[in-house]
């Protein structure tokens, strides 16, 4: 709504009709004096907005609800403030005034002075000057004497009833009744005939600036002196709240202006005139109204008159249309008649042509046909000799490529042979190497025992013993993946009362070696040997054998061999490798 400001703080708040949720908020504003320095330079300004931002800033934690500026000189500037309440406004003040800001661009130092500002409302010296100076006043006559407010940019929605967008004259007299009886209420926005009255000032009439119906003006009449005085000083310097009957209660404030009537508005003068000027305007609108529906009415007359004769123009138009259409439609079904004789004769000729036609193209194929066979057989004939050629040919280099595969073939079975025997060789190493671990490892073990049985052990072993003791009471009641811990030595009584350990279960180390040999014999193996027997099969079979194609085969199987020992190999590094890192058992928990 224009005009009107979102109100954060009700304190302050004076109830004027509280059914419509209207209040009286006092005015608070300050004015900011700021001494501008001299312009040394040309072409160089002052920024408002920058003036505008240092004081806000010096004013916080205060706010503003509003600034602006109202005067600019080239020696000061004049800014008007408002805030929520007049303590604020102290507080305000408190903090502006005698303080200094600097500009950027500018070496002096700007001073600063705020006041409360003065709100411009009538007081009871002025209407009484105003109304013993007036010579054209009667006091004695209501409207002519100080009884009558005028209040302007009052908010229609505010004081509407059921129609949103115009003020109800029942609700503002029940609100301005707060301060006295009303003799007479005007609302110039509800005469739909005021924007016609002619503004004559000796008679006592006024014309209004009648805006878009967001605001109104206001006049209202006391009977009696005393309750316009408690209503001028009721308004003054206060602006209007409203609090909204919803479930948020937003409430908003709007600015009015308050004044005592100088115009003798509603004097029974000048309520005479605006009641016989209406009614003049009133006679206006019943003849203009006449008039138009005179003028309607003719107008009407004339409309059908024209139109009957349209309708005839019409009527004659469609029989010479269908006259015409029917002209039209004799002639083309006389030419569709000649277009159709025509087409059959030509379709006729066209079958006749089409028939010759046929006849020599049936002739010619029967040429093309024949010379065509003979092409074939000589054709025939010159393959068939060029064929044998070929062939006899194809023997001779056949017999030497078959010769040389045979040759390579017993190489390669050579180089395999020798292969197979290093590996051989290599395996029989890496067993006896295998046998000496394990016969190491017993060794350990059984000295161990031995240890174990008659209690001799070194100062070191007791250190591991009581290392590995501590480990596992400090392990009980967790939770160990039985992948990477070893299950401690549980003794039992015997029936000689010995104190004997209980047999270790397998080393899992020893167990990855066992896993690596039985890969290679459970896949490397069987399928080489599988590979050969298909090979084989095929061979018995009485399929056609290719020397070059079985080589090629062998060598990529070969290969592939190679790839997955290489790989076995460097996975028994790694084994190894932990194997020697995690030589040290780690006692088992269940």
């Amino acid at each position: 709504m224009a005009g009107t400001t979102l109100c954060t703080d009700t304190s302050e708040a004076v109830e004027l009709f509280k059914a419509q949720g209207l209040y009286l908020k006092p005015i608070a504003k300050l004015t900011v004096c700021v001494q501008l320095p001299k312009l040394k330079e040309m072409g160089k300004s002052i920024s408002n907005w920058e003036v505008m931002e240092k004081i806000k800033r010096m004013a916080k934690p205060h706010s503003f609800v509003s600034l602006k500026i109202i005067k600019s000189t080239m020696e000061f500037m004049r800014l008007e403030g408002e805030a929520e309440t007049k303590t604020e406004i102290k507080a305000i003040i408190q903090c502006l005034d005698g303080r200094t800001i600097k500009l950027s661009g500018f070496p002096e130092v700007l001073k600063v002075k705020a006041a409360e500002a003065k709100v411009s409302h009538p007081s009871q010296h002025d209407w009484d000057s105003f109304f013993r100076d007036a010579k054209n006043m009667n006091e004695m006559k209501p409207g002519e004497r100080p009884d009558t407010i005028h209040v302007k940019d009052l908010p229609t929605k505010w004081f509407s009833h059921r129609q949103k967008d115009r003020p109800s004259e029942q609700v503002v007299k029940r609100v301005f009744e707060n301060f006295g009886e009303v003799r007479c209420l005007d609302i110039p926005m509800l005469d739909p005939y005021r924007k016609e009255m002619t503004a004559v000032k000796s008679n006592g009439l006024q014309t209004f600036s009648f805006n878009t119906g967001i605001t109104f003006d206001l006049y209202v009449q006391y009977k009696e002196y005393i309750s316009f005085v408690k209503a001028m000083d009721s308004l003054r310097g206060m602006k209007l709240l409203y609090v909204a009957d919803d479930e948020e209660e937003k409430a908003y404030t709007s600015c009015i202006k308050v004044d005592f009537d100088k115009t003798k508005h509603l004097s029974d003068r000048s309520i005479k005139k605006r009641r016989m000027e209406r009614e003049k305007l009133e006679q206006l609108e019943r003849e203009r109204e006449e008039k138009v529906r005179k003028e309607r009415e003719e107008e009407e007359k004339r409309i059908e008159e024209e139109k009957r004769k349209k309708e005839e123009e019409e009527k004659e138009k469609e029989r010479k249309r269908v006259e015409k259409l029917e002209k039209r439609e004799k002639r083309r079904r006389e030419r569709e008649e000649k277009r159709r004789l025509k087409a059959q004769e030509r379709k006729r000729l066209e079958e006749e042509r089409q028939y010759q036609a046929k006849i020599q193209m049936e002739e010619r194929r029967f040429l093309v046909a024949q010379r065509k066979l003979e092409s074939i057989r000589l054709l025939g004939e010159l393959f068939s000799r060029i064929k044998a050629e070929k062939l006899s040919n194809d023997l001779v280099q056949r017999e030497l490529e078959l010769e040389v595969e045979r040759r390579k073939q017993l190489e390669e079975e050579k180089r395999i042979k020798e292969d197979m025997k290093k590996r051989k060789l290599e395996a029989k190493k890496r067993r006896k190497e295998e046998l000496r671990h394990h016969e190491t490892e017993l060794r350990e073990k059984i000295l161990k025992n031995w240890k174990d049985k008659f209690c001799v052990h070194t100062q070191e072993e007791k250190k591991e013993e009581e290392m590995r003791e501590r480990l596992r009471k400090r392990l009980q009641g967790k939770k160990i993946l039985k992948s990477a811990a070893v299950k401690p030595n549980f003794t039992k009584v015997t029936a000689s009362s010995e104190v004997r350990p209980a047999p270790s279960p397998p080393d899992w180390r020893q167990r990855g070696e066992e896993w690596i040999r039985e890969e290679y014999q459970n896949k490397v193996l069987p399928k080489d040997r599988r590979l050969k027997k298909q090979a084989g099969h095929r061979l018995h079979k009485g399929m056609p054998y290719n020397p070059h194609m079985e080589w090629k085969k062998r060598l990529k199987r070969k290969e592939s061999e190679m790839r997955r020992w290489k790989e076995w190999m460097e996975w028994k590094k790694q084994f190894l490798y932990w194997k020697h890192k995690f030589s040290i058992p780690v006692p088992y928990v269940d």
